[in-house]
């Protein structure tokens, strides 16, 4: 069919002047990009800065592609914020808006992971017990007053998304009223299949021009067998700076003792004492030896935990095999087996994994296993082994890339100043030049002249040389292992009474963001909040709507805070956050580069701390009237070798070394406010 649609150009200025906004160069260019890969098929890679109205630039030109092909775009995020942003504020608007132009009023819809739903055959069943409650009458209390506020929300609700239930629920709550893929009946066996509200959003999304979901969500879809997201041509990956740790965590497995206990508790009730004892046995010897286990990486396999993990796969597949094949007659009895089944197939499956991670050297080159046991928001979690791909870029570039036409886009994505580094994690050709096709493999074995990409830099909207100063405290020592030196509260206290407050603080642990919360609050005059203290939400809602006031914090803020006005113009980094020595994943890929003649360290630690570098750096300016500072209290951003590197990969502040004339800026700044 002749594409007979109004150009990309009349639907771009229809929609940005419908938002009240004005035209951007750099909003044009991007959509122009997007909608130029649309037609080749070329991949593409976007940088846009803050204020550059990304959305537009390719929700616009994705509208008119789903409209003119009768193909579904999925638009895929990494967070909640973003998805809540593009369904409730900018798609409402947009089609609205193109409605006229179109002749039609193009159609969304929010698709997530199944687990999010509520599902109403699981919420008539039996309450099943939870491990990590069943001790704590306190816990057992109140996740029953949750379960029974789920049971009534469940007559009022249209959609059964978690997300609409207000105020929230705990995890072991939900879990009583929700299932995940493996656990579903499947709707031609569930009685209340019809219904279920998983499948409801899956047929809307299947009917719609846009679906936005979750990068969680396109991982599972390309890992799967089954398809889990509607027939698509195109993906739009927006926070594409985040698309390989998201893909990692799907692909990343999990066994623990409770893993384990929850999968004989639930077989138990179908298979014989004798066959349910020999898991519950195993998963006794795993718990002894967690127990005792160092957290860290795994180069080898202990003996007895090599005896172990077989003990589990064999008496997992005897649970399996006992309970045999499904009786179509017993809906009940179908319910029971299917959440056995998924139990024990993912304990099953799991041990398989970790054993096969040692059986040669080339496995090693797939999987990297480690012992984690660490503290949530919701407590300690049991210790655990997990078992997570050395790089998802082989399967990036099968299961995404080699079956749509994909764009990427986020504020951050040159590292070093060029796109390389990240396009060697998503399985892309490096040394790519706009225009000019790629050469060259995605990694030392697999060939990928076939895979065609451009990537653009469209700038920003703020002058950074004149709105934001970038301040490394090089005066300063390195930094210790042992918490925050004094020189370097000092330091901050002198930048935080400077800027009279409205100081953001990127700390590179929790350890750190809370002393520097302990030794400043008697210090300075303004009131200092840090993370965990309460909601995050509401901490930064309280920093944003008083500007004498400080927030400190650790990983989420770096990249999860949008402050916009004249309560936040100092934005503090207190060092270069290298990922730390001992981590799993990352020390692995580490050595894996090197193994291969490449400089690890550049390749995979600088990589990282860039990229957090860029996110950190980029709370400063959120509008057009912003100014301030970004101070680095890390010397070795001026003095390494790297620092230029990671310089690079920052906005083009203004920079200086001199703390004098930064006090003074913050002062005028303070003073203007």
């Amino acid at each position: 069919m002749p594409d007979s649609l109004p150009p990309l150009r009349d639907l771009l200025a229809t929609a940005v002047e419908a938002v009240g906004g004005a035209e951007r160069p750099g909003q044009v260019e991007m959509a122009e990009a997007v909608h130029a890969s649309f037609r080749t098929g070329d991949h593409l890679a976007v940088q846009a800065g803050t204020g550059t109205g990304k959305s537009l630039a390719y929700l616009v030109p994705a509208v008119r592609h789903a409209v003119a092909n009768g193909k579904t775009v999925v638009v895929s995020t990494a967070t909640i914020a973003l998805q809540r942003q593009l369904v409730d504020r900018d798609l409402p608007r947009l089609a609205k808006a193109l409605a006229k132009p179109l002749k039609r009023t193009p159609t969304f819809a929010i698709l997530k992971g199944r687990r999010n739903y509520l599902c109403l055959h699981r919420l008539d069943g039996p309450e099943e017990p939870d491990d990590q409650v069943l001790f704590d009458p306190f816990a057992v209390s109140r996740m029953g007053r949750e379960v029974g506020r789920l049971r009534e929300w469940a007559s009022d609700t249209e959609v059964g998304d978690r997300d609409e239930l207000v105020p929230g629920v705990s995890d072991q709550a939900w879990r009583q009223v929700s299932v995940s893929a493996r656990e579903c009946l499947g709707v031609s066996r569930c009685p209340i299949g019809t219904d279920c509200f998983a499948e409801k959003a899956r047929a809307e999304a299947g009917r719609a021009d846009l679906v936005v979901t979750n990068h969680a969500l396109l991982a599972i879809d390309a890992l799967g067998t089954a398809q889990v997201l509607p027939e698509h041509d195109v993906v739009i990956i927006d926070e594409a700076h985040d698309l390989v740790d998201r893909v990692t965590s799907a692909a990343t497995g999990e066994l623990s003792a409770t893993s384990v206990a929850v999968a004989a508790r639930r077989s138990g009730r179908l298979v014989t004492e004798e066959i349910a004892d020999r898991l519950v046995e195993a998963g006794e010897g795993l718990a002894m030896l967690l127990s005792e286990a160092p957290a860290g990486r795994l180069d080898d396999l202990p003996e007895a935990l090599a005896v172990t993990l077989q003990g589990i796969r064999d008496a997992a597949h005897g649970c399996i095999t006992a309970i045999g094949p499904e009786r179509k007659d017993d809906p009940e009895a179908a319910t029971s087996r299917k959440l056995a089944m998924s139990a024990l197939e993912e304990v099953h499956d799991t041990a398989i994994r970790l054993l096969e991670a040692f059986e040669s050297a080339d496995s090693r080159l797939r999987d990297v296993v480690w012992v984690s046991g660490d503290v949530s928001s919701a407590g300690p979690r049991p210790v655990t082994l997990r078992v997570a791909p050395l790089g998802v870029a082989g399967l990036l570039r099968e299961k995404l890339f080699g079956e749509n036409t994909t764009v990427l886009t986020s504020a951050t994505l040159t590292l070093g100043g060029t796109f390389d580094a990240l396009a060697r994690q998503w399985g892309l050709p490096g040394k790519q030049r706009a225009g000019v096709k790629a050469e060259g493999t995605a990694t030392d074995k697999e060939p990928s002249d076939d895979i065609r990409w451009t990537g653009i830099d469209v700038g920003s909207p703020f002058d950074h040389p004149r709105a934001g100063i970038l301040y490394t405290a090089r005066h300063l020592p390195p930094p210790g292992r042992d918490g925050l030196p004094p020189a370097y509260l000092d330091e901050l206290r002198e930048l935080v009474t400077a800027a009279g407050g409205r100081t953001l603080g990127l700390f590179s642990s929790m350890r750190a963001a809370k002393q520097a919360t302990t030794e400043l609050r008697d210090k300075v005059d303004v009131e200092i909040l840090c993370q965990g203290e309460d909601s995050t939400a509401l901490l930064v809602k309280k920093f944003a709507e008083n500007p004498a006031t400080c927030l400190f914090g650790t990983l989420s803020l770096w990249q999860g805070v949008d402050v916009p006005g004249p309560s936040l113009t100092l934005v503090v980094m207190d060092r270069i956050p290298f990922p730390r020595p001992d981590d799993p994943l990352a020390s692995a890929r580490q050595r894996a580069v090197e193994s291969r003649g490449g400089n690890g360290f550049l390749t995979v630690a600088a990589t990282h701390a860039a990229l957090l570098l860029a996110q950190g750096a980029g709370r400063l300016l959120r509008s057009m009237s912003d100014k301030g500072v970004v101070a680095v209290l890390d010397p070795r951003l001026a003095t390494a070798r790297y620092g230029g590197f990671l310089r690079a990969s920052l906005p083009p502040f203004w920079p200086t070394t001199d703390p004098d004339i930064v006090r003074a800026a913050l002062r005028r700044l303070d003073a203007a406010n």
